[in-house]
């Protein structure tokens, strides 16, 4: 299974994804491009920006409605 096909997957039962759980459960360094594939064939993904204690900034993807 691709990381792409696995990510789908994850975000298909309803969770959410960033890019430390993509890195951790599937080995994936590049979220955002696995996430553009998906848009690419139809996915509609919505992304928030949130931000760590640390002050720094990160995307969350879920499946949109």
């Amino acid at each position: 299974m691709s990381q792409t096909q696995a990510i789908l997957g994850y975000l298909q039962r309803g969770r959410t994804i960033d890019p430390q759980v993509a890195l951790r459960l599937f080995g994936s360094f590049r979220l955002a491009a696995r996430i553009k594939e998906l848009k690419e064939v139809g996915y509609r993904i919505s992304k928030e920006m949130v931000q760590a204690r640390n002050g720094q900034r990160f995307a969350r993807y879920r499946l949109a409605a």
